[in-house]
């Protein structure tokens, strides 16, 4: 067992929530090292969708002079038809709360559907120009689609490509490959829209929890929220007017660290607690250099290693502490 389990399953015996008895069988079970394969068979199941969707790609781009447009479109179409179809037939319908299908297969086909209507709606509007020069219908067409079919079908992995399609409808570009290369660093205006965007998504995580609208998706919107807010704040501590996106860092940063433990989220907890460490050594060397700090240079080498080492000491003594705090809650 981990330490946390063990710890979780001692302080239960000890509050007399489970009997002696139960107490050993629980330990007895855990030391047999039993796993379960749902979370594997699940990442097949995802993988097989992507390799699929790549694969219809791969195909229409090495068949496109022999095969047709027309031919191609009418492919997707017809895939794409089929699977929503056994979506909506063994679908239950919308709801509010965390609602999914009895035969957990049926959302990777939701997933699938999605992304073939994505390449539909793309591949007509390049062939075709299906909305003429109006190039955002074209992103903002599949982000409604898949917006509608994350809430109705109630699946977390098409509401990432909805998301992903909001962003894009502005102009941002959120992939890890293109993060280096983004327009954050060349133009101010997409820095703006990435903070409204998140305060945004902020709003709507907080909006959807008071009239309890799947609730479950706000991790997601969450997580959106935090990159792009804090990316887009830490860029421009760089500008002239970085006082104003201090601020607006050290709020996000105190909000995001705040609710990683009400939802509790690891991941939001370690990615606040990173970008809240680099706004604040970008501050202490704006700091230095607007002291002159030349003279106390040796004096600043000889700490260095000291302040390294004290955060990474720092950094797990909070992932400790809000792991331990994570385990006490899920006892009470």
């Amino acid at each position: 067992m981990t330490q946390f389990d063990e710890q979780a399953t001692q302080k239960l015996f000890e509050k007399n929530l489970i009997t002696e008895e139960q107490f050993v069988q629980v330990k007895a079970y855990r030391s047999l090292g039993i796993f379960s394969l749902y979370n594997e068979l699940k990442l097949f199941l995802y993988l097989s969708v992507l390799l699929f969707t790549t694969g219809i790609g791969i195909l229409i781009y090495q068949n496109i002079d022999t095969i047709g447009h027309v031919a191609i479109l009418s492919l997707l179409l017809i895939v794409t038809v089929i699977c929503f179809y056994f979506c909506f037939k063994n679908s239950k319908g919308f709801q509010k709360e965390d609602s999914s299908f009895e035969n957990p297969v049926l959302q990777y086909l939701v997933l699938t559907a999605t992304i073939l209507s994505c390449i539909f709606v793309g591949y007509i509007q390049f062939q075709y120009e299906l909305f003429g020069t109006h190039y955002g219908l074209a992103t903002l067409v599949p982000t409604i689609i898949s917006f509608f079919c994350a809430y109705y079908f109630d699946n977390k992995s098409v509401l990432t490509i909805a998301v992903t399609g909001l962003a894009a409808y502005i102009g941002l570009s959120v992939s890890p490959q293109t993060l280096l290369s983004n327009d954050f660093y060349t133009t101010d205006t997409l820095s703006y829209s990435a903070i409204i965007l998140g305060g945004l998504l902020i709003l709507w995580t907080i909006y959807s929890a008071k009239i309890n609208l799947k609730i479950h998706f706000n991790f997601i919107y969450l997580t959106y929220a935090l990159h792009l807010i804090c990316i887009a704040a830490i860029n421009n501590l760089f500008q002239g007017y970085w006082l104003i996106f201090a601020i607006v860092l050290g709020a996000s940063a105190y909000y995001f660290y705040k609710v990683s433990y009400q939802i509790p989220a690891i991941s939001l907890f370690v990615f606040t607690i990173i970008y809240a460490y680099i706004g604040i050594n970008i501050i202490v060397f704006k700091f230095l250099e607007f002291i002159n700090a030349d003279d106390f240079f040796e004096f600043i080498m000889v700490l260095t290693p000291f302040y390294i080492i004290g955060s990474i000491v720092l950094f797990i003594i909070l992932i400790k502490n809000f792991n331990k705090q994570k385990a006490n809650d899920s006892i009470r």
